[in-house]
C-alpha cells in the first residue's frame, strides 16, 4: 500500500507545472523507492522469529514466551533491536519527515511537490502524511512492542478491563508519534546525496545482514 503513495506525489509535482514541485516529486519518488526496501527487509527478522505473517499470531508470540533476560517483556524489539532501528529510520524517510524531508525542503524547494496546492488539495496531502505516520506507528506497535498487551490491572472493574487493551495500544502508538515529533524539532536536515548514500550503502546491507544472522540463530536453536 505504501508503494502506491509514490504515484500521487510524482503526479502532483509534475502536474503543477512548477520547477520546484517537479524537483520535489522526483526527490520524493527516489527517496520512497530507496527506503521502502529497507523498511520491508527490517520486518523479515520479526516474521522469521514469529514463524507467521499473521499480526495476531505475532502479538501472541510476544506474550506467551518467557521474559527476555528474566525481567523484560518478550517484545521483539529486544532480539530485533537492529531491525527496529532500520524500521524507524526508514519510516522517517518513507513519511518525508525531518531529518529526511528533502522532497519538501523549504530552504531549497519552497514547499516541494505541494507548492502550488492550497485549501482542500493541500489538506489531502497533509492528512495523508499524518495518516501514514499513524499507520507506521501501529505496525511498529504490533511487530515490536507487544501490540495491545500491557501490565494486567486486576483491581479495575470489568468494563475498564475490557477497554485496557485499547488503552495500551493507543499509549504505545502515542509514544511512537511523540518520538516522531520530538525528532522533527531536534535534528537538522540531511543533504540529498547523504540521504541516498545512507539508504543504499548503510541501511540496505544492514537489513540484509540482520535477516541472515536472525535466520542462522533461529535455524541453530531449532
Amino acid at each position: 500500500m505504501t508503494s502506491i503513495a509514490v504515484y500521487g506525489i510524482a503526479l502532483a509535482g509534475w502536474s503543477s507545472n512548477n520547477k520546484y514541485s517537479l524537483l520535489g516529486s522526483l526527490r520524493a519518488s527516489a527517496q520512497m523507492i530507496s527506503y521502502e526496501l529497507s523498511l520491508g527487509l527490517s520486518l523479515v527478522g520479526v516474521l522469521i522469529l514469529a514463524g507467521s505473517l499473521s499480526l495476531r499470531t505475532i502479538v501472541r508470540h510476544q506474550i506467551e514466551y518467557p521474559k527476555f533476560l528474566g525481567f523484560l517483556p518478550h517484545w521483539y524489539i529486544w532480539p530485533q533491536l537492529i531491525g527496529f532501528f532500520i524500521y524507524l529510520i526508514s519510516a522517517y524517510a518513507e513519511t518525508n519527515r525531518i531529518p529526511f524531508d528533502l522532497p519538501e525542503a523549504e530552504t531549497e524547494l519552497v514547499a516541494g511537490y505541494h507548492t502550488e496546492y492550497s485549501a482542500m488539495k493541500f489538506a489531502m496531502f497533509f492528512m495523508a502524511e499524518y495518516t501514514n505516520m499513524f499507520t507506521v506507528a501501529c505496525v511498529a506497535t504490533l511487530l515490536f512492542f507487544g501490540g495491545w498487551h500491557g501490565p494486567e490491572l486486576p483491581f479495575l472493574p470489568p468494563l475498564l478491563q475490557a477497554l485496557l487493551p485499547l488503552f495500551w495500544f493507543a499509549l504505545k502508538v502515542f509514544v511512537f508519534i511523540f518520538v516522531y515529533i520530538w525528532v522533527r524539532g531536534t535534528l537538522p536536515r540531511f543533504r540529498y546525496d547523504q540521504l541516498m548514500a545512507f539508504g543504499w550503502k548503510f541501511l540496505l546491507p544492514l537489513a540484509i545482514a540482520n535477516i541472515i544472522i536472525t535466520s542462522f540463530i533461529v535455524a541453530w536453536q531449532s
